[in-house]
């Protein structure tokens, strides 16, 4: 168990050194040198969400910050939040935000919605500790 949550940590400090890089699960596995198809598992397992909705949620929440505290141009964070396209990224973002990104620019109120996972307890843990 101690090797997953380890395992599960490296994960999550890939994905955040690395949160405007290209990153998909077969480069985190090979970084972290467990298969794909485990790792997720692993992950889902201790968090209570996969790898890609953490990496999609964390894009975004960057990508909401950016919105609200810069003038960059949104299509260039839609860029840097991994998108290839302004249309993908408002459509992934709205569905988060429930506004699309000008809208949500102009209220001009951050709010995070998925922070950095910080590894105390497992999902499981938790699970067990509540049965």
């Amino acid at each position: 168990m101690k090797d997953q949550k380890e395992a599960v940590k490296k994960v999550i400090d890939y994905i955040e050194r690395n949160l405007e890089e290209e990153i998909n699960l077969d480069n985190i596995s090979k970084n972290i040198g467990y298969s794909k198809f485990y790792l997720n598992r692993m992950f889902t397992e201790h968090t209570g969400i996969t790898i890609y909705k953490y990496l999609q949620n964390r894009r975004l929440t960057a990508a909401a910050e950016k919105l609200v505290k810069t003038d960059k141009p949104i299509i260039e964070i839609a860029y840097e939040a991994g998108y290839d396209s302004p249309q993908s990224f408002s459509y992934a973002f709205k569905q988060v935000y429930m506004y699309p990104p000008k809208i949500y620019r102009d209220i001009g109120i951050f709010t995070p919605k998925q922070s950095r996972i910080s590894m105390c307890y497992s999902f499981a843990e938790i699970k067990e500790i509540a049965a």
